[in-house]
């Protein structure tokens, strides 16, 4: 039996199985980043919600484990040196990824070129979709001036652009399927629920959205966008 007594976080979101991969999330684009590559690569591992709630991600629990207080983190108890915890969802798939050599590449360039996919939805996709989402949804939409919102549009129309012309010619971003596509495909997806597909173009691009439609599609995928469960 693991001991994960050193974590805090485990005294609030309880292990019921202390030797598998402890996943504590919400399924939003970041979160299920993280819940469809267990699935993909088939690690054992248990979900615990953790709402976006104040007191849930900023608790001394949560915070214990991520400071920057985000969902999604880890739990390993099979870390290459023994129980670890970790944050940050691209750097998550990156250790998962290479725990388990799949999804990231035959070889080293393989490697490299899928990395930079996964630095970009990390570094500009995923944060600016993000942004153009907080204008057009929430609180940020009741502000008069009209410069963030097209700020963040134009940004993502370009980022958009990148990524579709990125897939002429080929079914994944990377080449073969890899978690460069479970760190993007989510995001996009994310357009919907933010009411931007229109306002950026969606249904004009050649590529993407066939995309979106073929990753969701993978029944890893489709099990995974609402672990951790929320009802």
């Amino acid at each position: 039996m693991s001991d994960l007594s050193a974590f805090p976080i485990t005294a609030r979101w309880p292990a019921q199985d202390a030797a598998v991969i402890q996943l504590y999330s919400y399924p939003t684009p970041n979160g299920v980043k993280i819940s469809i590559a267990l699935e993909e690569m088939g690690l054992a591992y248990e979900p615990h919600l953790v709402t976006l709630k104040d007191e849930d991600v900023k608790s001394a629990a949560f915070l214990s484990l991520n400071p920057n207080n985000k969902i999604p983190a880890i739990v390993d108890p099979n870390g290459p040196e023994g129980p670890i915890g970790l944050f940050e969802s691209g750097a998550i798939l990156l250790y998962l990824a290479e725990k388990t050599g799949k999804f990231i590449g035959s070889n080293a360039a393989d490697k490299a070129k899928i990395t930079q996919w996964l630095m970009f939805q990390m570094g500009g996709l995923g944060p600016m979709l993000g942004q153009m989402g907080f204008f057009y949804k929430f609180a940020g939409s009741q502000i008069e001036d009209p410069r963030p919102r097209e700020r963040y549009r134009d940004e993502a129309i370009r980022l958009l652009a990148v990524v579709d012309k990125q897939l002429e010619g080929q079914d994944w971003i990377a080449g073969d399927y890899s978690i460069a596509d479970m760190a993007i495909a989510p995001w996009l997806n994310a357009l919907e629920y933010y009411g931007t597909k229109d306002a950026v173009g969606y249904h004009d691009l050649k590529n993407v959205p066939a995309y979106v439609e073929r990753f969701f599609a993978r029944p890893a995928v489709a099990k995974a966008r609402n672990i951790p469960a929320t009802t």
